[in-house]
């Protein structure tokens, strides 16, 4: 499994010209699912999510989680983030779950770190064609994959 994690101002989720969800200051998730991925992979990355302190304290100092600031975390699937470029210039993603794995996959990793954080996490809509946007807060990006755990 792997995220792709930004410290936003404001992000959301546009279906079809409509808007779908939104949060304000927060995370914004880009989620990948592996084929072979486990709850074990879910848990770890929720929590990580969760406590990862990427916003900063009173010193300016990213010193701070998610959970601390009171923030938001909009959470959108992405199977392109298990695309591999190994050979040529067209992207494989042949180690991208197929939907019977990666749909409860997401929903489970988006109830584990509602859990955590105490409020539900929004959420774009699997498989649809969305418009994401969102301002990078930093700008601050991380990519977290449950495999390597680094």
């Amino acid at each position: 499994m792997r995220l792709v994690i930004q410290r936003v101002s404001e992000a959301s989720v546009t279906i079809e010209g409509k808007l779908f969800s939104s949060i304000g200051t927060g995370l914004m998730v880009l989620v990948g699912i592996a084929e072979g991925d486990t709850s074990a992979d879910v848990e770890w990355l929720a929590a990580k999510t969760a406590a990862m302190r990427i916003f900063p304290d009173d010193n300016g100092v990213m010193n701070r989680s998610v959970l601390e600031v009171g923030g938001d975390v909009l959470a959108v699937s992405q199977f392109t983030l298990m695309a591999s470029t190994k050979k040529g210039n067209r992207p494989s993603y042949i180690r991208a779950a197929g939907h019977e794995l990666a749909v409860p996959m997401y929903e489970l990793y988006c109830e584990k770190l509602s859990g955590l954080l105490g409020k539900d996490v929004k959420t774009g809509q699997f498989g649809a064609d969305m418009k994401v946007g969102l301002v990078n807060d930093g700008p601050v990006t991380i990519i977290i994959d449950s495999k390597l755990r680094e």
